[in-house]
């Protein structure tokens, strides 16, 4: 049966001997044409269908999905976060870099901010708030939307918050041996000591955050054969439902302008700092005998 084309059995016919009259034959063969054109025109009429996986044209294939700067921020921001956990872990001499990787994640902050308002389509807070409504539709396996579900959307806006509580509270934080926030100055000793407590045991629920989220990636990738990390990397995802469009926005001057604000963010937090720093002393007047 040709794909694409209904196939329609003729009636049997009668066998002609090889020595039969020309004439015989030719009223054979008439005899057969109603019946042929009876088929032609039945196969005409009948809706063609696409072969094999035709049937999901517009289903099948793949979809830009996360753009190039979310990407970027995305890895950026899961190594700089596993930096800061081991630096502040291990702590010592390394409570510099815990600092230093602090102020980075706030630059990533602020940029992931700014780029929920003027990155593409599912990188947009609009679209991840309006997943969070979806809870119902994604238990029932009626969820169709690309993008972050509403499980994933929730996770986000988890993880984001809790690491922006960690940045905040780590700037006014203080352990008066090896670590002072750059903007411990703003507060009064007892606020710092409070926020310098629960910075260190929030880092606890973190790590239990992270963790889930690995998790989620493993089943997702092992159970449900979506590969989340592949498209984190590359930015396609394949197409699951027909309504599902490709991603739209996001242009590199606006990623641009998103960078500009983030570094000038933590460059406005230093700066503070520096003007916060206490004079230095006076030097001792020596003693001319």
């Amino acid at each position: 049966m040709r794909c694409g084309a209904q196939s329609y059995a003729c009636p049997p016919q009668a066998s002609m001997p090889a020595g039969a009259p020309l004439s015989a034959r030719r009223g054979a063969t008439a005899g057969r044409l109603p019946a042929l054109r009876t088929a032609v025109t039945l196969a005409a009429a009948r809706p063609r269908r696409p072969c094999g996986f035709g049937s999901l044209r517009g289903h099948v294939g793949h979809i830009k999905l996360w753009d190039a700067p979310l990407r970027i921020f995305h890895w950026l921001f899961a190594a700089s976060v596993t930096a800061a956990i081991v630096t502040g872990w291990i702590g010592g001499n390394l409570m510099v870099w815990h600092g230093r990787l602090g102020l980075l994640v706030l630059g990533l902050l602020v940029f992931r901010l700014l780029w929920g308002f003027v990155g593409s389509t599912y990188a947009r807070w609009s679209r991840i708030l309006a997943a969070t409504l979806g809870v119902r539709d994604y238990l029932q396996d009626n969820w169709r939307e690309a993008g972050h579900n509403p499980l994933g959307a929730f996770s986000v806006l988890a993880m984001l918050g809790l690491v922006g509580f960690q940045v905040g509270s780590g700037l006014l934080a203080t352990d008066d041996i090896a670590f002072q926030g750059p903007l411990y100055a703003l507060v009064d000793s007892a606020t710092s000591d409070w926020l310098s407590g629960l910075h260190r045991q929030a880092k606890w629920l973190l790590l239990a955050l992270i963790g889930l989220h690995l998790a989620a990636i493993a089943w997702y990738g092992l159970v449900r054969r979506k590969p989340l990390v592949r498209a984190m990397i590359g930015g396609r995802a394949r197409r699951e439902h027909p309504a599902q469009q490709d991603a739209r926005g996001g242009s590199l001057l606006a990623a641009a302008l998103a960078v500009i604000v983030a570094v000038g963010s933590v460059w406005a937090v230093q700066a503070v700092a520096e003007r916060m720093k206490p004079a230095p002393a006076a030097a001792a007047p020596s003693l001319d005998w």
